[in-house]
Formats: C-alpha cells, sequence, structure tokens
C-alpha cells in the first residue's frame, strides 16, 4: 500500500499531569474508551510516569488510580509501540513536582484518515498544522461574552 493510499489520521500526543493528592477517579478514561470504542482515536501507545521526592522519573505500571478495584487504566495494558520512551517520559517529567505523576498518550485521529488519505491522492499536502489551546479558546468565548453582555 502506497503512502497516498494509507487511511492515516494525523497522530497526536497529549501529556496530562496529575498533582500529588489529586482525587485521580478514572472519570475521564471511560470517555477517552468510547472515543476508541467509535474509531474516532486509535491508540498507538500509552505510558504513566511519576516523580519521585528525589526528582527521579521513572514509568510505573498501568494500574488502579483510585484504588477501588476496578482496573481503570488496564485497557491500556499492551499499547505500547515504542512510539513513546524514556525521552518523552524525561521531557514529561521535567515539568512534574516531586509526587506527581503524568499519563502519556499517543493516539491517531482515526476520523481524518480517509480525509487526509484523499488528500494524499489528490497531490495535496500539509503545510502546517496548529492547535490552539483550550485555555485560549475559553478566554476568548468569555472575553466574546462580556462583550455582549456590556
Amino acid at each position: 500500500m502506497s503512502s497516498e493510499e494509507l487511511e492515516l489520521g494525523p497522530v497526536d500526543i497529549v501529556a496530562i499531569g496529575f498533582p500529588a493528592g489529586a482525587p485521580r477517579t478514572g472519570e475521564a478514561i471511560p470517555i477517552f474508551v468510547d472515543l476508541v470504542d467509535r474509531g474516532i482515536i486509535r491508540v498507538i501507545d500509552v505510558l504513566v510516569v511519576q516523580k519521585d521526592a528525589e526528582g527521579v522519573v521513572s514509568g510505573i505500571e498501568i494500574a488502579d488510580l483510585d484504588g477501588d478495584g476496578a482496573g481503570d487504566l488496564r485497557v491500556f495494558e499492551g499499547a505500547r509501540t515504542g512510539m513513546l520512551g524514556d525521552e518523552d517520559a524525561e521531557v514529561a517529567g521535567e515539568v512534574l513536582e516531586p509526587g506527581e505523576a503524568a499519563v502519556l498518550l499517543c493516539f491517531e485521529n482515526a476520523w481524518a484518515g480517509p480525509f487526509a488519505a484523499a488528500v494524499r491522492r489528490s497531490g495535496g499536502r500539509l503545510l502546517d498544522f496548529q492547535r490552539v489551546p483550550t485555555q485560549e479558546v475559553i478566554a476568548a468565548i468569555q472575553a466574546l461574552d462580556a462583550g455582549s453582555a456590556s
């Protein structure tokens, strides 16, 4: 299969930090799994890291986050392709405080695969890609709301 025929969507890496003592409820996991089940995204790699009291960053086993016996992250066991590695763990660890943890998710935006393949088949190519941080979108909406309230 040529690269023009390959229906591969954009691949993102997301790092989500969890402060020490934060409630790790696992509430977002079923929502993420639903995206996988519906074919919107495809998980490529999952890596969980933590920084200990001495500042050492290490990978940790995918486990039950909240201790309720449900394997919150266990659905991602085996999601290791090598796309995320030690260097990614170290980069994530640089922003963690001692006692904090992070989940790194590498996933394909599968919904975009057919569109991306059609663009490639017609000779198109991606020139640039920008993602607007959620905080910026929220700030822009709040500014619009504040402007229409006056």
